[in-house]
């Protein structure tokens, strides 16, 4: 049981101890907050495997931090050196002062941490990297697969956002009003990167890693329940967010293959969740702000009605076309051309693939080669296999040979 429990507590409970402790100490502090609560996970893996699990796990890793951080206040001398002049000077707080590991407090500490390492002064990869390191609980290894990139690079990625956060003496603080309009696009698109990279995730062999998923529509909702940062674009990411994960169930078979949209079970749909994106999609239309979010939720809403009308998809074209007025993806151009020939038919759709100045990728080649399946089979077969060879990911693979398998058989 310890051995599946503790890094169980570590995943759920670390980033939480570890954005209160920031909170209290200041940006400038990561790895002493860090090195406290991974000092905290160390005591438990030795007390718990002599003395057996305690009866509350959660509560005596809180009391032990609490414990911790009261001591290293008290006799640190690095804190005697850079922690407590600062601390007392800046906030008038004495070393007495414990950390608040209550639910409401570490909801505060992890919503002003994310609007601490969306500064401006990092970059966007740095901010993904460093959320998914603080706020997730994930290892440098397991960004480095999420991302197809070493853990060297991750690592040094990491380094370099928290001594710029040091350098900018970045507070970890309830954001203002100014913060939230200045910082707020960041912060949604660092939530936007970390739910993709587990919904079309091809990292370890999984086509879909849904622990990122969760973790990016927890931290989404701090936003739309908090009185500042409940903005209409956090609700609309919110919304597509809940949308995208409502077909969780029903996108892999036993066997963890991707099933395309059309040959969903309908039946596996999570409708609750359906439910929660149309709630949250009428909340995020009653302003005036129209983001990319609102639109890409408005097209996934869509997508929760299988059935086919003429309404629908002349109302996801008009929707793409909206989204590329205001931003232009390669992807989002993509997928307005499979919507083109939904509308206006496959021929109109080619012409339309071939003004498309979006790089010829894998992605771009399938498309081709399903507009063409049933006009030109042969020139459908010569996309698809070019396709083929222009991608390593597995599921990618598995698509495009049962396109192939399919034409080879007629």
């Amino acid at each position: 049981m310890q051995q599946e429990l503790i890094p169980h507590l570590f995943r759920t409970e670390y980033r939480k101890m570890v954005a209160v402790l920031c909170s209290l100490f200041g940006l400038q502090h990561i790895e002493t907050a860090e090195d406290i609560v991974s000092d905290t996970f160390l005591s438990a893996t030795e007390l718990w495997g002599l003395k057996g699990v305690p009866e509350n796990p959660v509560a005596w890793l809180y009391t032990v931090a609490k414990n911790k951080t009261k001591n290293y206040l008290k006799r640190g001398a690095i804190f005697d050196q850079k922690v407590s002049r600062e601390l007392q000077s800046n906030q008038g707080l004495s070393i007495e002062l414990e950390p608040d590991l209550s639910e409401k407090n570490i909801n505060d500490s992890q919503l002003a941490m994310m609007f601490a390492i969306c500064h401006p002064a990092v970059n966007i990869e740095a901010q993904v990297a460093l959320s998914l390191n603080l706020l997730c609980g994930f290892g440098v290894q397991e960004i480095a697969d999420a991302f197809l990139t070493n853990k060297e690079v991750v690592y040094k990625r990491i380094q370099r956002a928290k001594e710029k956060l040091r350098q900018e003496n970045a507070p970890v603080a309830y954001p203002t009003i100014t913060e939230i309009g200045s910082r707020m696009d960041a912060v949604l698109s660092t939530l936007y990167l970390l739910f993709n990279e587990g919904y079309y995730s091809f990292s370890q062999n999984n086509v879909l890693r849904k622990e990122l998923c969760w973790e990016a529509m927890r931290l989404c909702h701090l936003l739309v329940v908090n009185e500042v940062a409940n903005t209409p674009s956090a609700n609309a990411l919110l919304s597509l967010m809940c949308f995208h994960a409502s077909r969780f169930e029903a996108r892999l078979n036993e066997q963890g293959e991707l099933i395309l949209y059309k040959d969903q079970d309908t039946a596996l749909w999570d409708q609750a969740l359906i439910e929660r994106g149309r709630f949250y999609l009428k909340i995020a239309f009653t302003g005036d702000e129209i983001s990319k979010y609102h639109l890409e939720a408005a097209i996934a809403s869509w997508h929760t009605i299988k059935e086919e009308a003429p309404q629908k998809w002349q109302t996801i074209l008009q929707l793409y076309d909206q989204l590329l007025m205001i931003d232009y993806s390669p992807m989002a151009a993509l997928n307005r051309v499979y919507v083109f020939s939904k509308v206006h038919g496959k021929e109109q759709a080619i012409i339309e693939a071939g003004e498309l100045t979006v790089a010829q990728n894998h992605l771009y080649f399938t498309l081709q080669g399903k507009l063409y399946e049933g006009i030109d089979n042969t020139m459908a077969l010569q996309h698809f296999n070019k396709a083929l060879t222009l991608t390593n990911a597995g599921a990618e693979k598995q698509v495009i040979q049962a396109h192939i398998r399919n034409l080879q058989s007629l």
